[in-house]
């Protein structure tokens, strides 16, 4: 291990970049999103990691490490590959119990001490295919991850190129490239093994196996100086992998609201909502300026919300023209469901006409309520769809 591995000036890692992991999760990103971590989170093939007093999800994550050879600053995509000297195997730890304590920005979860170990090998870039590396994963000799880079949602010479555009990429810089599926908490005790090669290159070079021990630490956090370690069901869920990994019972996909509840809350008073809302914390959840298109209506329902974004021409073509986001809502409203629209405050806005009225009185929505505007208002409040709204555009 060098020197500047050793100790990089920047570590920059990728939220999510695999395909399998974004399917994971539930969302694939449009962009990639990057976080940094501190040089001292480096950590040696054969080193410990510690697990914290007092928590319980520290997971890993086995990414490929791209190393800076050459800086790099307003690189084009075809040249960014020329800026990486070195490709190695790294884990990028990190501990669930407090990433909700620096959402997005991962200092805490991801920045203790040996929190980035790489190595212990170095392969030459200039001898693989980005789009052919492959990271496998170990957990105690049993394999966890196993995926390519073909699995990428953006190509490795992507990350360098749009990184590239916003600050000096310098020489020893290190790039986390994101995980695939399979990452997992561990316990102390475990051995985990991370390892990257490039199977069909000549030679086929690889890093060699990245070993790291879990250790349990004795030192709480101090909640008199900082926010202590916190989980939930969604926290072991991510860190797990799954529900079932983490031993939570499926989640219940019943309806919430059943047609007893969906009654009592129609014959319950406002002021009485109101109030037991206050006693929960909630005290502004009230769109001002809005009336009724039939007299004496009263809706009761679960949201299905949808944003208005500001009428410009440069926005038509993404966000106005074709199946665009409201005629979807529109389409995809269940029965019993409430289309709830922010239309800022907007009197001017269409946000629904006849036609779509019907779409939804149709598919059996409960109702709509906006802060905006509604165009064919004499129209849709004869087809009896119950509109709450500023009034006719």
């Amino acid at each position: 291990m060098t020197d500047t591995i050793a100790r990089p000036g920047k570590i920059i890692a990728i939220h999510l970049s695999y395909a399998s992991r974004a399917d994971q999760r539930g969302r694939r990103p449009a962009h990639p999103s990057y976080f940094f971590k501190p040089a001292s989170s480096v950590g040696v093939s054969g080193g410990t990691v510690e697990r914290p007093a007092g928590t319980e999800l520290l997971a890993f994550e086995g990414e490929i490490a791209l190393i800076i050879g050459a800086p790099a600053r307003r690189v084009p995509l075809a040249d960014a590959w020329d800026h990486v000297q070195w490709v190695t195997a790294s884990n990028d730890l990190g501990l669930y119990d407090l990433r909700a304590n620096d959402k997005g920005s991962n200092v805490r979860s991801k920045g203790g001490d040996g929190y980035t170990p790489l190595g212990p090998e170095l392969i030459d870039a200039r001898t693989v295919d980005p789009a052919a590396l492959r990271v496998r994963a170990w957990v105690n000799g049993e394999l966890r991850q196993d995926d390519t880079t073909a699995g990428l949602i953006f190509p490795l010479a992507q990350l360098v190129a749009d990184l590239s555009q916003h600050f000096t990429l310098e020489t020893g810089d290190v790039i986390l490239t994101g995980t695939p599926a399979g990452s997992s908490v561990i316990v102390p005790g475990d051995l985990v093994e991370i390892e990257v090669d490039a199977p069909d290159a000549p030679g086929a070079p690889t890093s060699g196996r990245l070993i790291t021990t879990v250790t349990q630490g004795d030192v709480p956090f101090d909640g008199d100086l900082g926010s202590l370690p916190a989980v939930d069901d969604l926290q072991r869920t991510e860190a797990w992998g799954s529900r079932e990994a983490a031993g939570l019972p499926a989640e219940d996909t019943a309806p919430t609201l059943t047609p007893e509840l969906r009654a009592q809350l129609l014959e319950a008073p406002t002021a009485g909502l109101s109030a037991q809302l206050r006693k929960r914390g909630h005290h502004s959840c009230f769109i001002d300026g809005v009336s009724a298109n039939l007299p004496d209506t009263k809706i009761v329902g679960t949201a299905k919300t949808l944003r208005f974004v500001p009428f410009r021409e440069d926005l038509f073509r993404s966000h106005g023209g074709g199946y665009n986001a409201q005629k979807r809502a529109f389409d995809a409203v269940a029965e019993g469901e409430i289309i709830v629209i922010e239309a800022r405050g907007d009197a001017t806005t269409g946000t629904l006409g006849d036609i779509l009225a019907l779409r939804a009185q149709t598919r059996g929505a409960a109702g709509v309520v906006t802060d905006g505007g509604v165009r064919d208002f004499q129209a849709v409040a004869e087809i009896g769809l119950p509109v709450f709204s500023q009034g006719a555009h």
